[in-house]
């Protein structure tokens, strides 16, 4: 009878072990695993930017309470240069993989976190994966290559010691980097309107190097030479196009060079100032559909 009574009693403690195993495994998680630090950033790389911005903010608490702490996470961890990270959901956040799904199934959102990292740091795929114990695995493919990486650099280099001199102001220094990229680069038309690859034009690396841009590349190009200037600085996309954003002088300004390099109707391209430096009070004088940004995650721009 004793034996029959301790084989019961085992059973339904093994039935309450299995009904409540997932609880228990959240329960370790946090009493063990977060206590670690679920992501490791040892050193950011050289390519981190140490700012906040009003969307997304860096982080040092990878345990999230609510969706805008998951963003941060994310923008943290692109920003950092990782190519994986390892994050928990506490149990204490009931709406937590919820949010992790509706975010990692966001690629508008995570292109929108991604504007604000250094184009070497951002991301060309970006998956998440997460299990029901709240386990959140994010991997990232790099747009560049650490190969394409010191060619862009080199020729960078090259550049600013042609185009920049010791006496010219800031501003000078931008507009000569705009001119530059826009007389040495051409827009490509075969990628945009037949869908013909034959550059990496959505790069810097087609801008820089091979000479041919989209949006993103132009964007990217100018990028790295506001970077050099110290400059605090963004990209900003509407629904099909993308331009730069930067701070100069405790203004922000919009600079848009794929727009300042059109293409005339005998094929021809000019260079323009149209799009230099200009407000958003200027930018919306412009009243075209492929600068109509949303204005609550790009607030510097209000």
């Amino acid at each position: 009878m004793k034996k029959i009574i301790f084989l019961i009693f085992l059973i339904l403690i093994f039935g309450v072990f299995w009904v409540m195993r997932k609880d228990l495994y959240r329960y370790y998680l946090e009493a063990f695993e977060y206590q670690k630090g679920s992501i490791n950033i040892s050193e950011p790389n050289s390519y981190y930017r140490n700012e906040d911005f009003y969307f997304v903010k860096q982080t040092t608490s990878f345990i999230p309470t609510n969706k805008d702490d998951i963003i941060s996470i994310y923008y943290t961890v692109i920003n950092s240069g990782l190519d994986k990270a390892i994050f928990y959901c506490p149990i204490a956040y009931s709406n937590c993989l919820s949010d992790v799904k509706d975010i990692a199934n966001d690629q508008v959102l995570l292109s929108h976190i991604n504007n604000f990292v250094h184009p070497f740091n951002g991301f060309k795929n970006i998956e998440t994966e997460y299990d029901s114990y709240g386990k959140v695995n994010i991997r990232i493919e790099h747009t560049y290559s650490e190969e394409q990486i010191s060619s862009i650099i080199e020729q960078k280099n090259a550049i600013e010691k042609v185009i920049w001199t010791s006496s010219m102001s800031t501003q000078d220094k931008i507009m000569a980097a705009h001119d530059y990229i826009i007389q040495h680069t051409s827009y490509d038309t075969q990628r945009a309107q037949n869908q013909i690859i034959t550059y990496q034009s959505d790069t810097a690396y087609g801008a820089l190097i091979q000479g041919f841009a989209l949006c993103g590349g132009y964007t990217d190009a100018m990028t790295l030479f506001l970077e050099d200037l110290g400059l605090k600085n963004f990209k900003v996309s509407s629904e099909n196009h993308i331009w730069n954003a930067v701070l100069l002088n405790n203004m922000w300004y919009h600079l848009d060079l794929t727009w300042d390099d059109p293409i005339m109707s005998d094929g021809s391209e000019r260079l323009e100032h149209k799009f230099f430096l200009i407000t958003t009070s200027e930018l919306s004088l412009q009243n075209d559909k492929d600068h109509l940004y949303q204005k609550g995650i790009y607030q510097e721009l209000s």
